[in-house]
């Protein structure tokens, strides 16, 4: 059965364009609800946490989830803003049925989505997913009265994760005499990261920690880090923590302001880890992870592969590997001896923690990986094209290939979450890491028209 409304991570889009309407949220959480407890029959009454980020229509998008879940009997537990991670830690933590984020990550503020983590702490299989999917079309009526689901909100949710991020960095280790400014992309984590940070003793200056509903990644946040790149030279700080709405990607940035993406502190920590007692496996990236990651991990011999782009397809790899470390070049990084997620705060306390433990610098410690430059070009598309039978396109891709010769690569891939072809070339030479790039991005152009 072909996916109508799930992609790579849940169900996103535009509000007030489907599937991002009152109507179809709410007939969502009764499909939800309705196939929970289909699963768990026999059981007591299902038990589900929704969490939001501080999108303003977050408000709407609960409560027509809120009414669905109840309609189908499940009882629903209101975290409010939360960060997706904390999601995923609290129904693993709390033993409840399933958990859902209302959150576009790091889209504008006018787009939302609706994702669901399992038992587990993990997405939904994608067979459930497509349980859920059956049943949205079909027409539906609540349970009676003395069956509806029972609402509640948690008033110590932030407290509970921010106790078990801190749990997650090293009882021996302190952060005290560092000066960190972190960036909460005005997002999930305003009220929890600096508190964090702040209580591992590093003196923290926030920015990006006043939501207003419609500031939510504005030129800010691990997509946008000008404004932490300015801020951590102006207060002389020793590093920067750029976090994304929903606070599952993680850029930071040193005291001269030079950024550092996925990539690279992926390599702080596994490197870190090595240093450890039973280390043990390899590393998942994704086909956009820079070669000389690859190259690095080689050298240190730690096994590597590529798995498509989208969190749950590393994980889903490294579940098959047995292998506890994986990431996206965007920031997405899972330490799955931490957590069952991608979560910007705890991967930024392993790097913090390699750091302190060492005694040295971002820039020292991850000296031995220098990036290959990288071009990527988004071209909109206003329909699904087929690049492999666009033999324009794949003209320019064999000459590319056949001039990088290679020391280099290309890759063309539809974007899971926006109507987008992905352009990407990547080399030693960056004049031929360009001139290949636009040539790609222009023949994708004239086959979208």
């Amino acid at each position: 059965m072909s996916r109508r409304y799930f992609g790579t991570d849940g169900i996103r889009g535009r509000v007030g364009s489907a599937p991002i309407t009152p109507n179809l949220v709410l007939t969502l959480g009764y499909a939800a609800g309705t196939v929970l407890a289909r699963r768990g029959a026999g059981q007591e009454r299902p038990v589900v946490i929704v969490g939001k980020d501080t999108r303003i229509s977050g408000y709407m998008i609960e409560s027509a989830l809120e009414a669905g879940l109840s309609a189908a009997g499940v009882d629903v537990i209101l975290l409010g803003p939360m960060p997706t991670p904390a999601v995923a830690y609290l129904v693993r933590a709390l033993r409840l049925q399933a958990g859902v984020m209302i959150s576009a990550s790091h889209n504008p503020y006018d787009d939302n989505g609706i994702k669901f983590f399992s038992a587990d702490g993990m997405k939904l299989p994608d067979s459930v997913e497509l349980e859920i999917e059956a049943l949205l079309d079909q027409p539906w009526s609540c349970r009676e009265s003395a069956e509806l689901g029972h609402v509640r909100r948690m008033n110590d949710a932030a407290g509970r994760y921010i106790e078990f991020c801190k749990s997650t960095f090293p009882s021996n280790l302190d952060l005290k005499g560092l000066k960190l400014v972190v960036d909460c992309a005005h997002g999930a984590t305003y009220h929890i990261a600096p508190l964090v940070f702040h209580e591992l003793g590093a003196e923290v200056i926030a920015i990006g920690n006043t939501p207003n509903g419609l500031n939510i990644n504005d030129h800010c946040g691990a997509t946008h880090v000008d404004a932490l790149c300015h801020a951590v030279k102006e207060k002389q700080a020793h590093l920067g923590i750029a976090l994304d709405g929903d606070g599952d990607r993680l850029v930071m940035v040193d005291s001269e302001g030079q950024s550092y993406d996925g990539d690279q502190l992926l390599y702080a920590v596994v490197k870190h880890r090595q240093r450890q007692p039973g280390f043990a496996g390899g590393v998942v990236g994704t086909v956009m992870t820079n070669l000389a990651v690859e190259k690095a991990f080689e050298r240190r011999r730690i096994p590597f592969a590529r798995a498509k782009v989208g969190d749950r397809y590393v994980l889903e790899m490294m579940l098959e590997r047995g292998w506890l470390w994986g990431g996206e070049s965007s920031g997405h990084l899972i330490c799955r001896d931490k957590h069952t997620t991608g979560d910007g705060i705890i991967s930024a306390l392993q790097v913090l923690a390699a750091l302190v433990s060492q005694g040295v610098s971002l820039p020292n410690y991850i000296a031995e990986v220098k990036l290959y430059p990288q071009r990527l070009i988004n071209v909109r598309v206003a329909a699904p094209v087929d690049l492999t039978a666009a033999q324009g396109v794949q003209q320019v891709v064999v000459a590319a290939e056949q001039d990088l010769a290679g020391r280099g690569r290309v890759l063309l891939r539809a974007s899971g979450t926006e109507p987008l072809i992905r352009v990407m070339v990547e080399g030693e030479d960056s004049v031929q890491v360009d001139r290949w790039a636009e040539a790609l991005a222009t023949a994708v152009t004239e086959l979208a028209g």
